[in-house]
């Protein structure tokens, strides 16, 4: 009985001796192995956290190079465009108007006589005659209304400082003495303008089935003639 019990003892001593050298060796080995994991998953953690900074500071260069690609692409066409804009501007330019130019009638004694009427921009206007050929009257009558003969012509002509253009005014195309004597001619750039010049004839002129031609840049294209 006293075998047994010793015996018992004897296990129970070796069990407990055995638990505590179990327990002190997981207590040795436990710090070593938290602290040899902690600074690996550290180091992880920071390789990764370094990568991850690496690419977003790339990535935002990239975005900073194409918002500025970008920008200046948009520049470029706006330059672009707006040179384009005032190469075309506004087309041609101004259209003349009657109250724009200073105009001159000169009585010449070719082809049966006639009237040369010279057109000039007033000083500091530039403008275009972009209408052939003037309107040119004597008096309210439809019948002093003169008719184009188509001689001459530039179209547009630019007026500016010393530049002129002309027409020719035949107040008389027809023999004979019938007709309805005038002192004045009527002229404008085209027939709707609301300023037309009424300029003075040297004498009284006798007026039936009167031409004029059209305007242009050479004085020897304006000698009215019925062709």
């Amino acid at each position: 009985m006293r075998t047994r019990l010793a015996n018992r003892s004897a296990r129970l001593l070796l069990a407990a001796a055995a638990a505590t050298a179990l327990a002190a060796t997981t207590t040795a080995c436990g710090p070593e192995d938290n602290g040899a994991s902690a600074p690996a998953a550290s180091s992880s953690t920071s390789t990764d956290a370094s990568a991850d900074a690496s690419d977003g500071k790339e990535s935002g260069t990239g975005g900073t190079d194409s918002g500025a690609e970008g920008s200046g692409s948009e520049a470029g066409a706006g330059a672009d465009k707006g040179g384009d804009k005032g190469a075309g501007g506004g087309g041609v330019g101004q259209s003349c108007g009657t109250n724009d130019l200073d105009l001159t009638l000169t009585p010449k004694s070719q082809a049966g006589g006639y009237y040369q009427v010279t057109a000039k921009a007033k000083s500091g206007i530039t403008c275009y005659l972009d209408v052939n050929t003037p309107s040119v009257s004597f008096g309210s009558d439809p019948e002093g209304v003169a008719s184009p003969v188509g001689q001459g012509g530039e179209d547009p002509i630019k007026l500016s400082g010393s530049a002129v253009a002309y027409t020719g005014i035949s107040p008389k195309t027809t023999k004979g003495d019938a007709g309805v004597e005038f002192e004045n001619v009527i002229v404008s750039v085209t027939d709707e303008d609301p300023n037309p010049a009424e300029l003075a004839l040297p004498e009284p002129a006798v007026v039936e089935k009167p031409i004029v031609t059209n305007w242009s840049t050479n004085p020897g294209e304006t000698v009215p003639v019925i062709v």
